[in-house]
C-alpha cells in the first residue's frame, strides 16, 4: 500500500483557484526556459520517501475538507541560499477530485495512509459538478 501525504492549501477556496495557480506556475517556468514541472516545496523532508513514492498522492485540504489529490511523482531534497534543507514535492499536475474529508488546520504536512484517504469522486457527479461558489456556501451551511 502507499503512503500519502495531507496538507492545507492556504490561500485557496476552491479546487479551481488550485489549478489556476498550478497553470501560472507551469507557464511562468515554460517563459523562463525551464521544464514545466510543478513541485511544492517543504522545510521538512519526509522520511519514508520510498513508501511515498510508490504510488502516493499530496491530498490536499481546502475550507477545511480534503477536496484532491495530485500524484506524487519524486522527491528531492536541496539546501536554500540561507542554508537550510528544504524538498521539492514533484507533482502530476494533474488534480483528481476526492470525496470531502474534514480536517482540522494543522502545520506543515502529515502522512495519511491509504485506508485513511478519501476515494477519488466518480467523473462528472457530485460535488465536483457545482459551480466553486455555491460549493463553498453549501459546505459553510454544513450541507456537504
Amino acid at each position: 500500500m502507499a503512503l500519502n501525504l495531507v496538507k492545507l492549501c492556504v490561500g485557496c477556496t476552491a479546487i479551481e483557484d488550485l489549478a489556476a495557480w498550478i497553470d501560472f506556475r507551469l507557464d511562468e517556468r515554460r517563459r523562463a526556459g525551464l521544464s514545466p514541472e510543478q513541485f511544492h516545496t517543504t522545510r521538512m523532508v519526509p522520511k519514508r520517501v520510498e513508501e511515498l513514492l510508490a504510488g502516493g498522492s499530496l491530498y490536499w485540504v481546502i475550507k477545511g475538507n480534503v477536496q484532491c489529490r495530485q500524484i506524487l511523482t519524486d522527491i528531492r531534497t536541496f539546501t536554500d541560499d540561507e542554508g537550510i534543507s528544504r524538498c521539492h514535492l514533484v507533482l502530476d499536475p494533474r488534480i483528481i477530485v476526492t470525496e470531502w474529508q474534514p480536517r482540522r488546520a494543522f502545520q506543515g504536512w502529515r502522512y495519511l495512509t491509504s485506508e485513511d484517504a478519501p476515494a477519488d469522486e466518480g467523473k462528472g457527479k457530485g460535488r465536483a459538478k457545482l459551480p466553486p461558489e455555491l460549493r463553498n456556501e453549501l459546505a459553510s451551511l454544513g450541507l456537504l
